[in-house]
């Protein structure tokens, strides 16, 4: 005897399905977190800083 399938619960199942692959596109494709952003802009700003006080000074020379 053949297992009975209820067609609506395999439509959602299918549904469901293809949302969380579409989903795991959409992670790969956009993917960092708002912690790893934040984090990511923290480093950039503390190796601009650290670049900023390397800089020196640059000597004007004396116009006539």
């Amino acid at each position: 005897m053949s297992h009975v399938i209820n067609l609506r619960q395999a439509r959602k199942a299918k549904a469901r399905g293809e949302k969380e692959r579409l989903a795991a596109a959409n992670r790969a494709k956009f993917g960092r977190s708002k912690a790893e952003r934040l984090e990511a802009k923290a480093e950039e700003a503390r190796l601009g800083r650290a670049l900023d006080g390397a800089m020196r000074e640059r000597d004007e020379p004396d116009a006539p």
